[in-house]
């Protein structure tokens, strides 16, 4: 641990602290290594890929080829590692387990795990303080699982945390709803792992509400439908907060990614098969209870019939509390940079105009911090893990000095098969909304059914 001592060293001298040991925080200090300079990477979970483990059931819906990071490839390869089939696709466990771990393990004592961050800043200076700002290294609070409280100091800070830890409420206007707190035993905000026999009991035989309209919802409304075909009286009552149009099932045959595409299908063979019934144009306002049962309110004034259990899918958002001394430039709606905002903001469109990115992007007013993975997406959904490592490549690059390769685009995304963006709020999104999308590589989700569906992994 590079604790703060009082001859600091020059800010050459100091390593590039990466905050998580998920896939891209793990990419960026491949990347790192790569380009001779030395990560630190601060996990706060027990192992690598903390986050992904809780989605561990979850399949991707990208294939091994499209979730290995070249440059970590590169690190794995002396170890006698082996991708797996590169045309299969793993589940999140899987991922986790067979490249995750041991990319971690490869990167040895540049990993440390139980060290969560608690607070960034320059050192000696707030966020008020311009005076020989840039000269001076970061120094991160960090607390140990034992409860211990240490410093450290680096030379730049990619925050790689992802949005996991924060889902996004069950209301329409992001605050939680009138209940929803009280009724959190009967509410999760998960997909639920139906394989486990304590998670199947709680949702056999019942009638749940999945809210959400993104891969995370397909996802639930197909497993519960599978489960209905066991499980007599186990239903699904579908809530979204627009109509249902030709786009809302995804891309189907037209996604370049066909794992994908067959999601949305599954979401609407679930509909249509009876497993499921879509309730359209509701925007959740308040959870009250009925005896055991739970009943979903509307800020028109529409209750739906009393459901057992609740699943809210309705995306993530970004922690930004430990980041508070730090000058961000944020765009107001997404809480994402504000030069990567208008590529990826949902109101404009759903495909086809987010081009890969890198370090010009994601730049900030403080110099050498960088947000990346789905946390540089904000509030944003479908991001995807091949976007997070030409993140990474790029900054790494800039960092090493080397601004021709930073500034490089060296990936090309597949389409999603989908048109339009939801700025239309009460209308299905369209090609109009768009501004004509799908001419152009498209961003993804994650390469998963679920988390990242909603926004985050």
């Amino acid at each position: 641990m590079a604790v703060l001592v009082n001859d600091v060293p020059t800010n050459d001298q100091l390593p590039v602290v990466v905050i998580g040991a998920g896939p891209i925080g793990l990419a960026a200090a491949a990347h790192l290594v790569e380009r001779g300079i030395e990560p630190l990477v601060l996990e706060a979970g027990p192992s690598a890929g903390t986050a992904v483990r809780d989605w561990s059931h979850v399949r991707l819906f990208s294939t091994w080829a499209e979730v290995v990071a070249p440059a970590a490839e590169k690190l794995l390869a002396p170890t006698g590692w082996v991708r797996p089939d590169g045309a299969t696709y793993p589940t999140g466990g899987d991922w986790a387990e067979q490249y995750l771990q041991p990319l971690a393990d490869a990167l040895g004592n540049k990993v440390r795990y139980g060290a969560r961050v608690t607070g960034v800043s320059r050192l000696g200076r707030d966020r008020i303080v311009d005076a020989e700002r840039e000269q001076q290294p970061f120094t991160l609070h960090v607390l140990d699982a034992d409860g211990t409280e240490g410093r450290i100091t680096a030379r730049a800070v990619i925050d790689a945390s992802g949005t996991w830890s924060v889902p996004s409420p069950i209301s329409a206007d992001g605050l939680p709803a009138r209940g929803e707190k009280t009724a959190a035993p009967h509410i999760s905000y998960r997909v639920p792992d139906l394989k486990d026999p304590a998670v199947r009991a709680r949702y056999a035989g019942k009638r749940t509400a999945v809210v959400g309209s993104g891969a995370s919802a397909f996802t639930a409304l197909a497993s519960l439908a599978d489960l209905a075909k066991e499980a007599p009286g186990t239903h699904a009552v579908w809530i979204l907060r627009r109509g249902i149009s030709g786009s809302t099932f995804g891309g189907g045959d037209a996604d370049q990614l066909p794992a994908r595409g067959a999601l949305g299908l599954a979401a609407k063979a679930a509909v249509d098969g009876g497993h499921a019934d879509a309730v359209t144009g509701f925007r959740t306002a308040a959870v009250d209870r009925s005896g055991d049962q739970l009943v979903l309110a509307a800020d028109d004034g529409r209750r739906l019939d009393p459901v057992d259990e609740v699943i809210v899918l309705t995306g993530f958002r970004p922690d930004l509390s430990f980041l508070s001394e730090l000058r961000l430039g944020l765009d107001e709606r997404l809480q994402a940079p504000v030069e990567l905002a208008p590529l990826i903001d949902p109101n404009v469109h759903s495909c086809g105009t987010v081009y890969p990115h890198g370090v010009n992007e994601l730049s900030h007013p403080e110099k050498d911090v960088y947000l990346v993975g789905m946390k540089s997406y904000g509030r944003a959904p479908t991001f995807l893990a091949m976007t997070g490592y030409e993140q990474v490549r790029s900054i790494a690059a800039a960092l090493a000095g080397d601004q021709e390769a930073a500034g490089r685009v060296e990936l090309t995304l597949p389409e999603t098969g989908v048109c339009g963006g939801a700025g239309l709020f009460d209308e299905p999104a369209s090609a109009q909304s768009g501004g004509g999308c799908c001419a152009a590589p498209a961003t993804l989700q994650i390469g998963i059914g679920a988390p990242a569906s909603s926004g985050g992994c």
